[in-house]
């Protein structure tokens, strides 16, 4: 293979705060070694989508109630990664759960952002202010972000990169996520994604 950037996928529910992130460090040169050639969401009125189109970025949306079963939802998603020519999947914010079926067909291709610091706060039930609240409730004084490999187990595929953030006195649920994304998912997120596309350039 030549020096062709990965191509990359970001799957979506909402906002796109993290994919913003990731168009922001690709247009600066932080991710250098892959593309975001695609933008797909369970969620046709999600912000992202025009994030995405702002960014030039193809979009797709791929509506689980649209389809009679988990399996024909995944099979809708693998056929566009096909046709794209997708070789890494960047959950950022994906509200769906993928079946095992789905991740073992890509071993070490898809990346998740998870709030908080893993094995903390996370796996079945943990998403969202879920997290925060959780990390509130125990008292602890350092959260932050973790960006890891998704297996079929949530939250268990190996750790890629993890960046702690300071809990403070005060801090509710919202102001703790905030605190979280500026301070560590913005910048991982980013980080983790060149440092697997150039392994994979590496490797080829």
């Amino acid at each position: 293979m030549s020096n062709d950037k990965i191509r990359i996928a970001v799957f979506v529910s909402g906002g796109g705060t993290n994919l913003q992130a990731l168009i922001d460090k690709q247009k600066s040169g932080v991710i250098n070694s892959g593309e975001i050639c695609l933008v797909i969401s369970n969620n046709p009125n999600a912000y992202a989508l025009e994030r995405a189109k702002k960014a030039g970025i193809k979009t797709e949306i791929v509506s689980r109630k649209e389809y009679a079963d988990q399996r024909e939802f995944e099979n809708k998603l693998i056929s566009l990664i096909k046709e794209n020519g997708i070789e890494l999947i960047v959950l950022a914010g994906f509200m769906c759960i993928l079946s095992e079926r789905f991740t073992s067909k890509y071993p070490k291709r898809i990346i998740n952002v998870h709030p908080s610091l893993i094995p903390s706060f996370c796996g079945k039930g943990f998403y969202g202010l879920n997290v925060h609240r959780a990390a509130l409730d125990y008292g602890v004084k350092v959260t932050g972000a973790t960006v890891h490999f998704v297996n079929e187990i949530p939250d268990g595929g190996e750790i890629i990169m993890q960046k702690a953030v300071e809990v403070k006195d005060g801090d509710t649920p919202e102001v703790l996520q905030k605190r979280v994304m500026v301070n560590a998912e913005w910048i991982i997120l980013p980080q983790a994604v060149e440092k697997v596309s150039r392994q994979m350039l590496d490797k080829d």
